[in-house]
């Protein structure tokens, strides 16, 4: 058996997986939300139960950076530690950034479960982006040998917002005067983020606020999911106008990145909130934000973009992991 994880600031979801002809197959799988828990270990014994099994190996994404084999959770108080880990299961434990376990995970999906959102198809393996919105931002790269690729996490979500037309200038300005200093991309691209971009339509007069949707969005348990929400049913402009500023911030931040590491191989968004706007990312604000390069635009028509449609990928990234510390 091997035990897998995916811990976010939201939700933490583990599962138990068995070997059958070779082949990973999950036995047991649950959620459980991260806030309502002082520290990792308490899910895990809820999980495990009184009588839990011998584990072959283990292996959990984490939403935050592993450093010396150790991790604090950006969005939570939880330390994971893999020494104590591996003393708890008495097996060799891995510990990976999300996004690093997300792009591992990407790697073993059928092709059904990605969309194109450019017109660029793969031509041969090269260094491949990934780029997730969630709770957070998440960026990694997947890079080639010649033989298989590697996992290398990033914590890109945190370089500075860098907007790109005069409404994003005024965004920017808004979102540093509320955090009173640096604005990183995160800031505005997750699922916070676009409730930030909302208020900021909101404060500075750029539409009309409907006195109705106003306060249901302001009193929505998600805001954020709110605001999609409308914005998807077309039901309120000024919800279409986050939505749109948005997506053509992914697309930027998508193309920042596929610029940095040179990912002729592909660019994959992943993530919980691509699923959930696919149809506003395909209306062509993420490509163009994404092909709003400059001279490099030729460069940027060339590579591929899709949307990986699984919301488990990062699961099964830690559980291929946790199979190859056995």
């Amino acid at each position: 058996m091997f035990l897998a994880g995916d811990i976010g600031g939201t939700k933490t979801v583990l599962a138990l997986y068995s070997l059958h002809e070779g082949e990973l197959v999950c036995e047991h799988e649950a959620s459980f939300p991260s806030r309502e828990h002082a520290q990792f270990k308490d899910i895990v014994d809820i999980f495990l139960g009184a009588h839990p099994p011998a584990l072959h190996g283990a292996s959990f994404g984490v939403a935050g950076p592993v450093v010396d084999r150790r991790c604090m959770t950006t969005n939570l108080q939880w330390v994971l530690d893999e020494c104590e880990l591996e003393a708890r299961f008495d097996c060799a434990v891995r510990l990976l950034n999300d996004l690093e376990a997300a792009a591992l995970g990407m790697l073993h999906l059928p092709a059904e479960q990605r969309v194109p959102l450019s017109n660029a198809r793969y031509g041969k393996d090269g260094m491949k982006a990934v780029i997730a919105a969630g709770t957070g931002l998440g960026e990694a790269l997947l890079f080639w040998d010649g033989a298989r690729y590697h996992a290398q996490p990033t914590e890109g979500g945190h370089c500075s917002f860098a907007p790109t037309s005069a409404d994003e200038d005024a965004l920017l300005n808004y979102m540093r005067n509320q955090l009173g200093g640096h604005v990183s991309v995160e800031r505005v691209l997750s699922g916070p983020g676009l409730f930030n971009i909302w208020r900021f339509l909101r404060d500075s007069g750029r539409g009309v606020m409907d006195a109705s949707v106003l306060q249901a969005i302001e009193l929505a348990d998600d805001p954020s999911a709110e605001i999609a929400a409308r914005a998807i049913a077309a039901s309120d402009a000024t919800c279409v106008h986050a939505l749109e500023l948005f997506s053509h911030i992914y697309g930027s931040e998508a193309a920042n990145l596929a610029l940095k590491s040179l990912a002729v191989g592909g660019v994959l968004v992943g993530g919980g909130i691509a699923p959930k706007i696919l149809h506003f990312l395909q209306r062509g604000a993420f490509m163009d934000g994404f092909l709003s390069k400059g001279r490099f635009r030729g460069l940027l028509e060339t590579i591929p973009v899709e949307v990986v449609l699984e919301p488990r990928a990062p699961l099964i990234g830690a559980a291929h992991t946790a199979r190859s510390l056995a």
